[in-house]
């Protein structure tokens, strides 16, 4: 028999990557990811163009606005956090404690917001909780960083594990390094353990294969199909990617400067962003191209989510009771 299905509380929502993965019920290269049994209950975001493409694709309401703000009570009442929940997730800022950006860690306003994270998960108690951040985090402050967020998370009652994902493993066609942190609650789950890779690097989806169809269509010929028309020049983003290998990590701050297509004729598209980071192609990003390259960057992929998120159906069905 079915269990009933798990509600869910995602924040930093975004455009809705990780809640995809989540959800399932969505195809990519002609493979189908099948439905999980998951409810996203409540979703919150503050960027008001990701929070348009989330209402519009998922057909399902997201608070739009600073989720510190929410919890101070200082939105509507009708935006009030749930009381309760089985998971929270959340891909909470992760500019500052990335490599490319200027790593100022906890000493900024966005290198804090894990502790909102922590608020929620503090008030409605899930069985266990999902955050994710980039890889930069784990060399943050020689460890530090990860060491205090790890501990900060166990005061609140959780075992917590964390796991370095390759999102190329899991058959995203880009060489994506995501940390992903899980929580359970101690007394009534064991830990945790993170999804095993499903393909080995001689295995991984290249962009030949996963854009290959876009590669002579004009420009507007397919949904979000336009492209940064920026001059090359020095610096991050202005490299050429390789047909053959999986595309480089999608930025969020690229300023016009998203990767060259292999035909160097041209930089890579949003719709072709989308493609790499795993994205339907039925999922619209509103209302830009430049808004759309930034929700795509900040975005989980989704296929990836998604096989985080069955590991974690299969977890509680097993050892929840």
């Amino acid at each position: 028999m079915p269990k009933k299905k798990y509600k869910v509380i995602s924040l930093f929502t975004g455009c809705g990557g990780l809640d995809l993965g989540f959800r399932g019920g969505f195809n990519f290269l002609g493979k189908k990811y099948s439905k999980n049994n998951f409810e996203i209950i409540w979703a919150n975001d503050i960027d008001e163009n990701a929070c348009e493409t989330f209402k519009k694709y998922f057909k399902h309401d997201i608070v739009c606005g600073d989720i510190r703000n929410i919890l101070q009570n200082k939105n509507k009442s009708s935006q009030t956090l749930p009381d309760k929940a089985d998971i929270v997730v959340g891909g909470f800022p992760c500019q500052d404690f990335s490599h490319a950006g200027k790593r100022k860690g906890f000493d900024s306003l966005r290198g804090t917001l894990y502790r909102s994270m922590m608020e929620v998960v503090k008030r409605t108690k899930p069985s266990l909780f999902i955050a994710e951040n980039v890889k930069g985090l784990l060399t943050m402050n020689k460890g530090a960083a990860i060491r205090k967020i790890v501990k900060d998370f166990e005061s609140l009652g959780y075992n917590v594990v964390y796991k370095l994902l390759t999102a190329a493993d899991y058959g995203v066609p880009q060489i994506r390094e995501r940390v992903v942190i899980v929580g359970t609650l101690k007394n009534k789950l064991p830990m945790f353990e993170h999804p095993q890779a499903i393909l080995s690097k001689i295995n991984w989806v290249s962009l030949k294969k996963a854009l290959g169809d876009l590669e002579n269509l004009k420009e507007g010929e397919a949904a979000n199909h336009f492209w940064s028309k920026a001059k090359k020049n020095k610096g991050q983003g202005n490299s050429t990617v390789s047909a053959d290998k999986p595309g480089p990590t999608m930025r969020t701050e690229h300023h016009g400067n998203i990767e060259w297509h292999w035909n160097d004729k041209r930089r890579l598209s949003a719709r072709e962003a989308a493609r790499i980071q795993s994205f339907p192609d039925d999922f619209i990003f509103l209302p830009s191209t430049s808004a759309a390259y930034k929700q795509i960057g900040n975005a989980v992929p989704p296929v990836m989510g998604w096989h985080v998120a069955r590991s974690v159906q299969q977890f509680l069905d097993k050892n929840l009771k």
